[in-house]
């Protein structure tokens, strides 16, 4: 049994729903045991302490301090990039600030490049347990991302509610969802709600593929179908003169322009002949009250961070397998490739 009388807990990279409700387990679990907290704000910024008032880098969290924030959307420790950190000389300094606070260890809740500055803490003895703080579902070691669950059912929400005006209107809707190099989300909202057509990073796609898909669609009656895009979608997007046909059109169009799913949707107005409207649904997906799944998750994985630390265990990410909490070595999970579901993207598309 490792005696770690204080530890720190920081919330980096994006904001995801849940956060809060990791950090509160982890100070429940922490008075549990009489460990001191540290809250570190701003993610790895406030482990370089460049603040003038040194509580706006690092500050002592007590339950009761806490106690409320489980199901308050966002991140009360607030997040934010810190490029810095990648000098090593920074994660050497962040190191040795984190030591003058006392602080033993540190609970990491992020995605990929938060465990990444994880493994630099580690490098310089300070051992760390991450948390899989990310709505798009990327980390290949687990199967479920904290906040994950959220972001889905707020996009199918939303979807829901546009396809009841596509029908009342009979047009078709294009939604962007979020996603920059995973399309999870788009994936399991188009599925949650009977999109008929789902774009994301992962598979190859055409607009004119898309635009016949849809004419195809519109020719059998459908005249509210719903194609669901994932924000980087455009990575795997097949080469395509798109401002040619809206200029053809008489469409503003400039040549650095670059593609997005408003210029997507016009173009497919211009090669179908439908009133196609689109919705970005953007920060929606992060901002809402965590889930009853995220907020479990949230409760088990903190618990489970505070006891690996005080047992003398660093070095690790929580995940979850076959529906149950475990944890890994943080360098194993970073290496693991994330597996697509082309089975489900296949069926949505083909149905």
């Amino acid at each position: 049994m490792n005696n770690m009388r204080r530890i720190g807990v920081l919330t980096s990279g994006g904001d995801a729903p849940g956060m809060n409700a990791a950090v509160m387990a982890v100070a429940q679990a922490a008075r549990r045991h009489g460990v001191s907290l540290i809250g570190i704000k701003r993610g790895y910024n406030g482990t370089l302490c460049r603040s003038n008032n040194i509580a706006d880098d690092m500050v002592e969290l007590d339950l009761d301090t806490v106690l409320d924030i489980a199901d308050q959307p966002g991140t009360y420790l607030r997040t934010a990039r810190c490029l810095d950190f990648l000098k090593p000389e920074m994660q050497l300094r962040a190191a040795n600030n984190i030591r003058e606070m006392g602080v033993e260890g540190i609970v990491v809740i992020g995605g990929d490049g938060s465990y990444k500055g994880a493994q630099a803490l580690c490098r310089q003895g300070i051992p760390c347990i991450g948390i899989p703080g990310t709505i798009d579902n990327d980390l290949a070691y687990t199967e479920m991302t904290l906040g994950y669950d959220t972001a889905v059912n707020s996009c199918v929400d939303d979807i829901r509610a546009i396809r009841a005006t596509s029908r009342s209107h009979d047009r078709p809707a294009v939604v962007e969802v979020m996603g920059r190099h995973c399309g999870d989300i788009a994936l399991k909202a188009a599925a949650g709600t009977g999109a008929e057509i789902c774009i994301v990073p992962e598979v190859s796609w055409s607009i004119p593929d898309v635009a016949e898909r849809l004419s195809r669609l519109i020719a059998g009656g459908n005249l509210r179908a719903t194609v669901v895009v994932a924000e980087g979608a455009w990575d795997s997007m097949e080469p395509y003169d798109w401002r040619r046909v809206l200029r053809e059109h008489n469409m503003l169009v400039h040549d650095d322009d670059p593609i997005s799913t408003r210029f997507l949707t016009r173009v497919l107005r211009c090669l179908t002949g439908c009133e196609a409207r689109t919705t970005i649904l953007g920060y929606t997906q992060r901002g809402r009250q965590p889930s009853a799944y995220d907020s479990g998750f949230a409760f088990e994985a903190g618990v489970l961070a505070v006891n690996l630390l005080r047992n003398g265990i660093g070095n690790q990410v929580i995940g979850v397998k076959d529906s149950r909490v475990f944890f890994m070595p943080i360098d194993e999970a970073l290496r693991q490739k994330r597996p697509f579901n082309l089975n489900l993207y296949n069926t949505i598309n083909d149905l």
